[in-house]
């Protein structure tokens, strides 16, 4: 009887979920393209913007790993909050520079920016590329986190490989319909729940097994201290050093990530950013919630090990709550697997359909097309190596945000810096990746106590700067105004390249810039 009324609740909500989805291009029409698709038109308010990013926070790491850390480490965890809260401030800066440059030469994304920064088609490809390999382990992580839930939710009842699957094809029927505007509407009901659920369990779980948070804070000092401070317990080394080096890190790399980029470029306007970051960091108190929980599940289900520890929020969920209440909480957590996976699956799929298929002339007049395409490719191939060589991504998973932090020099600083190179640009990039890859597989993450990604990154720069002042300097005689990001708001009164760029941007890069890096605005 359990198992029957969890899984009816669920599969209601995902009915529901696939409904939201399409009713979010209702009235649309199958006009726009990709910039339509891909960002929404960028056509977002502060509303949705605000529900579609705080929907890559809250994925499923918030109910599984965040608890999972807390159970296993304690303190080191909270590293979670300090980047993002970070990354917002950052954000507010750089988004509406990245929105604007975007908006004002008609680009939907990072391989855009890059290959219209330096001129060439081919580094916008290459990076497509590196940041496919980087997010296509996240779209696996959310499969087997929503597998994790739905099997435990349902009490056994749907196995783990029909919970991948109704996963895959959840995220897949709306997404490849509906795109970001898609995501965005669905971000708002996985967001009531999330709040919701998270709200009740932080009253529930202290009260219900403890007797209020006075008795259960008091219990963790006295019986677990080494939970409450750095390093933690049984890190292996997550201490001081490890948690400022980190948060740095990855402050930098979430403002350029691809699909939190993906929400900037989807904004109607810069203030609609400017405001999200603003109230972004309120949504991080909810964070606390799981870590909490973590702790809870210390005392309540003491030995969970290995992957079982993940798990340790939702064994206090169905020890005692009714099937009902364990229904609700699992669509919560089913939905932050969903919506971040649907912004994995669409950007990798508006990358390859811009920057690696759209870049071959004859086919750049169809890259909604193939951006669609892509994505049911990636969830696809995510799908079938979890169920047959599940450890190939997680491996690649560990170098997952560390590699992406590479892309900062070549982005940002090219944004701000016209000196720099692309040949300065790409040398730093693959020192800098390729440092992560040695010092991450080789065990030497932490190095010396600090983050293997903050390290590489310094040495990227390094190289990055020798190579502009000491390498050779290719021809490029567009202005600034073309090259740089010089404005972080773009004029209400004028109208959008969008429509004059059309679905021919890249591949407009690669037919009219030459080596010479002429301008790419005639050509596209």
């Amino acid at each position: 009887m359990n198992a029957a009324v969890a899984t009816s609740i669920f599969g209601a909500f995902m009915v529901l979920t696939v409904v939201l989805g399409l009713l979010a291009v209702r009235g649309r029409g199958s006009g726009g393209g990709l910039t339509e698709w891909s960002v929404g038109g960028r056509s977002l308010g502060t509303v949705f913007i605000w529900v579609l990013m705080a929907g890559e926070s809250y994925t499923s790491f918030s109910y599984l790993g965040a608890a999972g850390w807390g159970y296993n480490f304690g303190a080191p965890v909270l590293y979670v909050l300090a980047y993002m809260s970070c990354g917002y401030a950052i954000g507010y800066v750089v988004g509406p520079m990245l929105w604007a440059y975007a908006r004002r030469h008609g680009l939907v994304g990072i391989t855009d920016m890059v290959a219209h920064r330096y001129g060439r088609a081919w580094p916008g490809t290459a990076v497509a590329i590196l940041a496919t390999v980087c997010l296509l382990p996240y779209i696996q992580l959310q499969i087997t986190g929503m597998g994790v839930v739905v099997s435990t939710i349902s009490y056994g009842a749907i196995s783990l490989n029909w919970a991948y699957f109704l996963g895959f094809a959840v995220t897949t029927g709306f997404v490849v319909v509906s795109g970001l505007r898609g995501s965005a509407w669905v971000s708002v009901l996985k967001d009531i729940l999330v709040i919701g659920t998270l709200g009740f369990l932080a009253v529930y779980v202290p009260l219900h097994y403890f007797g209020g948070y006075g008795p259960f804070l008091d219990r963790i000092v006295a019986e677990k201290p080494q939970w409450l401070t750095f390093p933690g317990h049984a890190s292996g080394g997550l201490g001081q050093g490890w948690f400022i080096t980190t948060t740095l890190v990855n402050s930098l790399t979430v403002v350029i990530f691809p699909t939190t980029v993906a929400g900037y470029l989807g904004a109607r306007n810069a203030d609609a950013l400017r405001r999200n970051a603003m109230y972004l960091p309120f949504y991080n108190v909810l964070l606390f919630v799981p870590m909490l929980l973590g702790l809870a599940a210390l005392f309540i289900v003491p030995g969970l090990v290995g992957a079982d520890s993940n798990l340790a929020l939702f064994k206090l969920v169905v020890d005692s709550l009714p099937a009902w209440a364990v229904g609700v909480i699992g669509v919560a957590a089913a939905l932050s697997s969903i919506v971040p996976m649907a912004v994995f699956m669409l950007v990798i799929g508006t990358m390859w359909g811009r920057s690696v298929l759209g870049a071959i002339p004859r086919l750049a007049h169809r890259q909604k097309l193939w951006s669609q395409l892509v994505v049911v490719a990636a969830g696809a191939l995510a799908l079938l190596l979890t169920y047959t060589a599940p450890n190939t991504l997680v491996r690649l998973s560990l170098i997952s945000y560390e590699g992406m932090a590479q892309l900062v020099p070549m982005l940002l600083l090219g944004l701000v810096w016209r000196r720099l190179t692309l040949y300065a640009a790409v040398s730093g990039l693959v020192v800098g990746f390729t440092l992560v890859c040695v010092l991450v597989f080789t065990g030497n993450d932490p190095v010396w106590g600090m983050n293997a990604g903050l390290v590489a990154l310094a040495v990227n720069v390094v190289v990055a700067l020798a190579v502009t002042w000491l390498g050779p300097r290719a021809a490029d005689d567009r202005p600034d105004a073309e090259v740089l990001a010089l404005e972080d708001e773009f004029p209400r009164e004028e109208a959008p390249r969008d429509a004059a760029v059309g679905e021919t941007g890249v591949a407009g890069v690669a037919r009219g810039t030459g080596e010479a890096g002429a301008s790419t605005s005639a050509s596209a």
